[in-house]
Order: C-alpha cells, then sequence, then structure tokens
C-alpha cells in the first residue's frame, strides 16, 4: 500500500512541474485578460458614478483620467476595456450630446494620459472634495 501512495505521490509531483501545453497558457492568459477588461470596466463605473456624485465644475477631464489610470493599472485587459469605453462614450457624446468637437478632444487628452500612468491629479479642479 505504502509503495502505491508514494507512486502516487511522485506521479502528482511530476505532473505539476512538467510543462504546460501552450493552450493552456493560451486559455490561463485569456481568463486574465478578461478578468483585468472587467475589473477595468467597474473602475470606469466607478469614476463615472463618483463624477456624477460630486458634481463639481470642471471636473470631467479628472474622472476621464482617473477612471483610465485605474482600469490601465489592472493590465492589458483594464487599458483595452478603458479605451473602448472611452471611445464608445466620446463618439456618443460627439454626435448626440452636441458639446462639441473640442470637448471631445480635450475629453481624449485626458482619457489617454490616465491610461499610459499619468497621474490624473494634473486635472483636479481647485475645490473638488480629497474623498474624490
Amino acid at each position: 500500500m505504502r509503495l502505491w501512495a508514494c507512486i502516487a505521490l511522485l506521479s502528482v509531483v511530476l505532473c505539476v512541474s512538467a510543462d504546460r501545453p501552450r493552450i493552456v497558457d493560451k486559455i490561463v492568459e485569456a481568463g486574465k485578460f478578461g478578468r483585468e477588461a472587467a475589473e477595468g470596466a467597474w473602475d470606469m463605473l466607478r469614476a463615472y458614478q463618483d463624477m456624477r456624485e460630486a458634481n463639481h465644475k470642471g471636473a470631467d477631464k479628472y474622472f476621464h483620467a482617473r477612471g483610465n489610470y485605474d482600469a490601465a493599472r489592472r493590465g492589458p485587459g483594464g487599458a483595452w476595456a478603458a479605451r473602448v469605453i472611452s471611445d464608445a462614450r466620446e463618439r456618443w457624446q460627439s454626435s448626440v450630446s452636441g458639446r462639441g468637437a473640442e470637448d471631445t478632444l480635450q475629453d481624449q487628452r485626458a482619457n489617454r494620459w490616465g491610461r499610459r500612468g499619468g497621474d490624473p491629479n494634473r486635472y483636479r479642479p481647485k475645490g473638488l472634495p480629497s474623498k474624490y
């Protein structure tokens, strides 16, 4: 009985230490990317909710930068989610809301700044509560 227990334990150790097939690595990478994207989307939503809650004049660019910054820190999936969400929002805003091309351009600058790891406080307006 001890012999079989030793063989089973040795088999487990060898299997765990063996190289995984490439397909397994790709599946693991895809799962990680998906998790990062979901977490990044959540970061973007949280920044949007904070912007609405703060209701502070001139804070729009700060929350754009902060949402993108937080999402991109999650990894490539988070950065991808931030880009997709930001681009979709700006397309909608420029075509529906009528805020104009200049506002869209400034929002996209803040989005890129945050995604590239720039400090969102660059866009922080005076008087915005420290909670944000």
